[in-house]
C-alpha cells in the first residue's frame, strides 16, 4: 500500500511570477503610490524624455522645407544636417567658430572666477577677515540677479558708435573704447567669471571650512613650507572641488544666451547658443536640432564628469588625530588690503554695474552728469517722440503684460513644479518597484543636462505641430508654462524626494488604521508635514524662471512676453534706457524673492561659508 502525503510548501522557494504580480496588485489596490508613480512617468515621459528625443530625431529625418535640397521623402533618414553642420563650407560660421568662442570665453571665465573665487574663499572660511557675514551675502549678490543684466550695464558704460544708438558713458566722458573693451569675447568672459565667481566662493570655500588644519601644522612641523604645504597637501584634497565647480562653470557658459547676445551678436561674435538662436529664427529646423543635440551632448558631459567626482569626493577621508580642526588664520598687518580686495570684488562684480543700470534709466544721454540731462521720462514719461515706446515702462501696457505673464505664467509653472515635485518624492520614496522609481528619478532629472536653450529648441520640435493628445502650442502661454515646469523639475523633485526621505511611513500607517484613505492622509498628514518643503519648492523655482532668459527666448512671442523677452525685444529697438528699467524692476523682483525663499526656510546661501 502507498501512503502519499503532501509536503508544505517551501517558504523560502521563489515564487512564480503571476503569483507575484497578483500579490503587488492586492496590496497596492489600498495605497496607490505604485499607480501615481507610472501616472508621473507617463507625464514626465511626455514633458521631458519625448522632446529630447523628437529634437535627436529631427537632427537625421529629412524636414519638408529641405526635400528639395535633400531629394529625399519627408521623414526619411538622411545625413543632410549632419553634414551641413559639421562638414560643409558654411559650416566654420554655423558650428566650428561658435564652438570655438564657447571654447574660449568658457576657458577664460574658469580662470578668472579662480583667480577671483579662490582667494576670497579662503579669506571667508579660513581666516579672521572684518565683516565676513555682510561680505559672504553680497559676494553671492552676482548670481542671485541675471547675468544678462550685468551685460547691459557693460553696454551701458562702456558701448561705442559701432552698432550706432545712445552713446555709452566713457564716450559720453570724452573717452571711445575699442570694439575689443566694448563687444566680443573679453567683456563676454569677465562678465561670465564675475557671475559664476560665487560657484568657486562657494564650492572651494566649504571644502576649504572641511579642511582639517592639523594636516598643515603637522607639515609645517617637519619643514615644509608655505609653497609646499598649498602644493603637496591642500591643493590635492581641494581637486574635487576645483574641478566640480570647472565643470559647472563650463556648463553654465555652454547654455547662457543672453550675455553673448547682447555682447556678441552686434559684432558677429557668435557662440553656441547664439548661433542655435540664429539657426531657429531662419527657419533651419534640421539644423538647429544637431546645433541643439551637439549643445545637450556637451553639456551633458560636463554634468556627467561633475556627478563622477562628487562621487569621488564622497569616498575621500581626512584622517585627524582626535577630531578635525579648523583653525582661523590671523590676517594681521594683511587685514585691510584684504578687505579693501574683497569689498573692491563687490563693487565690480554688482555694486557699479546695478549703480549705471539704475542711473541710466534717468538719463537723456547716458554718462551726461548735468542737471537738465536728469529726467523720469523713461519711467512715467509721455510723447517721448520714438517709434515703438510712446511713453514711460511704468505707463506702457506692454511692461504692465509682460509683468503680469511673468507671474502668472511663471507662478503657475512653479506652483505646478513644487506640487509635482512632492509628488515624484512620494513616488519615489515609496514606490514598491524599484525600476519605477529609478527611471521617474532619472527622468526628472535629465533637463539638468540639458542647458535651456536647447531644451527650448527640444519643446519648438515638441510642440510646434499637434501631437495628441495637446494641439500645435507654439505662440500660446502653455507652451512657456510647460517649459518652464519640466525646466524646473530637477530641483522641484529633488527637493521633494529629500524632504519625503525624512518623513517615515508612521503617521500615514496611524491614518490607514483609523480609515483614513490615501487622499485623506494626503492632505491631513503628508502636506501639512511638508508644508515648508513644498514652499521653497515653489518658491525658488518661481525665482530661477523669472530671471531666465535662454528657455523663454525662443518660445515667447509678441502676445506672450515675460519681463526678460520684453527687455531684450526693447535692447533690439535701440531703448536702451527703457530696457534698463525694466531690467531694474526684474532684478527687484527676482532680489526680494531670493531673500524671502532664505527667510522662509530658514537658510542662507553663505551658510557656512564666513556668516557663522
Amino acid at each position: 500500500m502507498n501512503l502519499q502525503t503532501a509536503l508544505p510548501e517551501d517558504p523560502l522557494r521563489p515564487q512564480p511570477a503571476w503569483k507575484r504580480l497578483f500579490y503587488l496588485v492586492r496590496v497596492n489596490s489600498a495605497d496607490p503610490t505604485l499607480l501615481l508613480a507610472l501616472i508621473l512617468l507617463v507625464v514626465f515621459g511626455y514633458l521631458i524624455l519625448a522632446p529630447v528625443l523628437l529634437l535627436l530625431v529631427d537632427a537625421v529625418t529629412v524636414h519638408f522645407s529641405d526635400l528639395a535640397r535633400t531629394r529625399q521623402d519627408l521623414g526619411e533618414l538622411t545625413f543632410y544636417y549632419l553634414n551641413r553642420v559639421l562638414l560643409s563650407p558654411i559650416s566654420r560660421d554655423l558650428f566650428w567658430w561658435p564652438l570655438a568662442h564657447t571654447a574660449i570665453i568658457s576657458a577664460a571665465a574658469i580662470v578668472i572666477a579662480f583667480l577671483v573665487g579662490a582667494p576670497i574663499g579662503w579669506l571667508l572660511s579660513r581666516t579672521d577677515l572684518m565683516g565676513k557675514k555682510w561680505l559672504s551675502t553680497a559676494l553671492l549678490l552676482p548670481y542671485m540677479l541675471p547675468s544678462w543684466t550685468f551685460a547691459l550695464a557693460w553696454l551701458t558704460l562702456f558701448k561705442n558708435r559701432t552698432t550706432g544708438g545712445q552713446p555709452g558713458w566713457m564716450e559720453t566722458l570724452g573717452l571711445t573704447p575699442p570694439d575689443w573693451l566694448a563687444y566680443g569675447a573679453l567683456p563676454i568672459a569677465l562678465i561670465l567669471a564675475l557671475h559664476y565667481a560665487p560657484f568657486v566662493i562657494l564650492l572651494f570655500g566649504n571644502a576649504l571650512k572641511q579642511f582639517d588644519t592639523q594636516l598643515e601644522d603637522s607639515a609645517r612641523s617637519l619643514g615644509a613650507s608655505p609653497v609646499v604645504v598649498a602644493r603637496r597637501i591642500i591643493l590635492p584634497l581641494m581637486m574635487p572641488s576645483l574641478v566640480s565647480a570647472a565643470t559647472l562653470i563650463f556648463a553654465k557658459c555652454l547654455g547662457d544666451f543672453g550675455v553673448a547676445y547682447v555682447l556678441g551678436v552686434p559684432v558677429g561674435f557668435d557662440v553656441l547658443a547664439t548661433s542655435l538662436f540664429r539657426a531657429i529664427s531662419t527657419s533651419q529646423a534640421g539644423a538647429s536640432a544637431v546645433l541643439a543635440g551637439m549643445i545637450v551632448l556637451l553639456g551633458t558631459f560636463s554634468i556627467v564628469i561633475d556627478m563622477r567626482l562628487l562621487r569621488e569626493a564622497k569616498r575621500f577621508v581626512t584622517i585627524g588625530a582626535k577630531g578635525a580642526m579648523v583653525r582661523q588664520t590671523p590676517l594681521g598687518n594683511l587685514q585691510m588690503p584684504a578687505l579693501a580686495w574683497t569689498f573692491m570684488i563687490v563693487l565690480v562684480s554688482a555694486g557699479i554695474p546695478l549703480l549705471a543700470l539704475t542711473l541710466t534709466t534717468v538719463m537723456r544721454v547716458p554718462g551726461s552728469f548735468s542737471l537738465d540731462n536728469f529726467t523720469l521720462d523713461y519711467w512715467i514719461g509721455t510723447n517721448l517722440g520714438t517709434t515703438a515706446l510712446h511713453q514711460g515702462i511704468l505707463l506702457t501696457g506692454e511692461f504692465w503684460l509682460a509683468l503680469w505673464n511673468t507671474v502668472w505664467m511663471v507662478g503657475l509653472a512653479a506652483l505646478g513644479a513644487g506640487m509635482l515635485g512632492l509628488l515624484v518624492g512620494y513616488a519615489v520614496v515609496r514606490s514598491p518597484v524599484r525600476f519605477v522609481s529609478v527611471a521617474l528619478r532619472q527622468i526628472t532629472f535629465l533637463p539638468y543636462l540639458v542647458p535651456g536653450i536647447a531644451f527650448a529648441a527640444a519643446y519648438l520640435s515638441m510642440f510646434a505641430v499637434a501631437r495628441p493628445p495637446l494641439p500645435a502650442l507654439y505662440g500660446t502661454p502653455i507652451i512657456l508654462v510647460l517649459a518652464i515646469l519640466a525646466d524646473q523639475m530637477p530641483f522641484a523633485s529633488r527637493a521633494g524626494i529629500s524632504s519625503m526621505m525624512q518623513l517615515g511611513r508612521e503617521p500615514e500607517e496611524a491614518g490607514q488604521i483609523v480609515g483614513a484613505g490615501w487622499f485623506r492622509r494626503m492632505r491631513s498628514i503628508v502636506l501639512p508635514i511638508q508644508r515648508g518643503a513644498l514652499v521653497s519648492a515653489i518658491l525658488l523655482p518661481f525665482i530661477s524662471g523669472i530671471k531666465g532668459l535662454s528657455l523663454v527666448v525662443v518660445l515667447a512671442v509678441p502676445g506672450t512676453d515675460l519681463l526678460t523677452t520684453y527687455a531684450i525685444r526693447l535692447v533690439d529697438y535701440g531703448y536702451s534706457q527703457a530696457a534698463n528699467a525694466v531690467v531694474v524692476m526684474l532684478c527687484i523682483v527676482a532680489f526680494t524673492g531670493t531673500m524671502l525663499v532664505q527667510k522662509i526656510g530658514k537658510a542662507n546661501l553663505s551658510d557656512g561659508m564666513g556668516s557663522k
